[in-house]
């Protein structure tokens, strides 16, 4: 089924039969192959060679009735997608031929099925040409996408600025001893805050720095101007965390839990969130007490690095999710969100990351995570950039996503009018199906009649 793309009956690809391991039926060059399972996925093709398919396809051979060319379409079409589709439910929804037999077709003339085909394909083929001509621009957006990031975070973008505005700005040095007073002086309050509630709870903890990046750590990584300096993220934010590490029970109804599935384009999407119990979130709250404006980031499975900024005032736990907290006067969130979406931080993410089958990143990772610093007041003026040139890209993507959306609604529209005769127009001279199914039938009782043996008389 992976050989097969979705709705538009393209073959992506095959592997040697040998290496099948599961039933196969055979198939002929120009047979049709119906994908059984998840018929929402449209999966319909027409290989151009002979071979052997999983069990999950239906096999269609020419028929005198209906060319492979023509049913090929017609299997594709939206009528028959959404007839197929509300067959069964399931995770795993399989029709078989049984069910889907009982849709009817208008089976046109064997001559004007040809000119439908030929009418279909040379509409298709000049909107394939546009479809792939907006997939590219989608690919040179991401590329110029990933080039204002680059830019950004290696001090070009903000270049000719800072040169203005150089005597103003202070050095990345000053700021992170600014980090580093102000997470003292946070504590001496939290300390004198405890002692005066009597000493409830745990003791506050000093707050540590990491050694600094070594010689050979920052060999790796790329240049930064003279004003700018790496440091880990643990020396660089108010504080890192990293949620939960326990499995609690879910309930019906309560606090939500979070974790690296509900982090997507970033965002924080919580559709399809899971729920525990007031007493398991107060139990996890050291490790999960997320604010507005702190920035969560996934660490385990594929989407590990995704990130976004929260902005709800929601109560919330997590797991699988690390959690960054700010000084907002002295450090952009956007900033930091901004650079894990770079190709320069996605690549630190998985370069740190750990495991196989399921990689992850631990609180070590996220903690010792180097980071370009600079001032805060430049921090903001490189968000501002790449929100107004990331916000332009994101307007023409969606435009050719819409674009896209609307060929793929022409596609089905064209089918729409090639299966209800309006597509091409009818010659009169051609011999009507319902004439050619009648000899068709005829020739079938012939066939089907039981043969006498003939004896021979002396």
């Amino acid at each position: 089924m992976d050989h097969v793309e979705a709705q538009t009956t393209r073959i992506l690809g095959s592997v040697s039969a040998g290496s099948m391991k599961s039933s196969a039926a055979r198939f002929y060059t120009g047979d049709v192959l119906y994908g059984r399972l998840r018929p929402y996925l449209n999966k319909v093709a027409q290989p151009a060679f002979d071979g052997l398919a999983s069990a999950e396809f239906i096999v269609f051979p020419d028929t005198e009735i209906t060319t492979s060319k023509f049913l090929k379409f017609r299997l594709n079409a939206a009528d028959f997608v959404s007839f197929a589709s509300h067959l069964n439910e399931g995770d795993r929804p399989r029709v078989n031929f049984e069910q889907i037999g009982e849709f009817e077709i208008l089976v046109p003339p064997i001559n004007e099925q040809h000119r439908i085909v030929a009418k279909i394909e040379a509409l298709f083929s000049e909107l394939d040409k546009g479809i792939e001509n907006f997939k590219t621009a989608r690919e040179q957006l991401k590329i110029y996408r990933q080039s204002l990031l680059k830019h950004a975070f290696s001090g070009k973008l903000t270049e000719q600025w800072r040169a203005e505005y150089a005597d103003k700005l202070e050095s990345a040095e000053t700021l992170l001893q600014r980090i580093q007073t102000e997470r003292q002086q946070r504590y001496q309050q939290q300390l004198k805050d405890w002692e005066a509630g009597g000493k409830q709870g745990s003791k506050p903890k000093a707050p540590k720095t990491l050694p600094p990046l070594t010689t050979e750590e920052l060999a790796e990584l790329p240049e930064l101007p003279m004003e700018w300096r790496w440091e880990k993220n643990e020396n660089f934010l108010f504080e890192v965390k990293d949620g939960t590490h326990d499995t609690p029970k879910y309930v019906q109804d309560g606090i939500p839990f979070v974790t690296q599935k509900n982090i997507r384009n970033g965002k924080l999407v919580l559709d399809d969130v899971s729920f525990i119990s007031e007493a398991d979130h107060l139990a996890f709250s050291k490790r999960s007490n997320v604010q507005r404006g702190d920035v969560i980031i996934s660490m385990i499975g594929h989407g590990r690095g995704q990130c976004c900024i929260v902005d709800t005032d929601l109560i919330f736990s997590i797991k699988n999710v690390g959690l960054f907290k700010f000084f907002h006067k002295l450090q952009s969130n956007k900033y930091l969100c901004y650079y894990y979406q770079s190709k320069m931080g996605g690549d630190l993410v998985l370069a740190t990351s750990k495991g196989g089958a399921q990689p992850f990143i631990g609180l070590t990772e996220l903690r010792n995570w180097a980071i370009p610093i600079t001032s805060f007041t430049e921090q903001c003026k490189i968000v501002e950039e790449l929100d107004s040139k990331l916000s332009e890209i994101d307007q023409l993507d969606q435009t050719i996503f819409t674009a896209l959306q609307q060929a793929e609604a022409l596609r089905q529209s064209i089918l729409k009018k090639a299966f209800s005769g309006q597509l091409v127009p009818q010659d009169p001279s051609d011999e009507p199906a319902s004439v050619l199914l009648e000899r068709i039938r005829a020739e079938q009782a012939v066939s089907d009649k039981p043969k006498t043996r003939k004896t021979k008389h002396a």
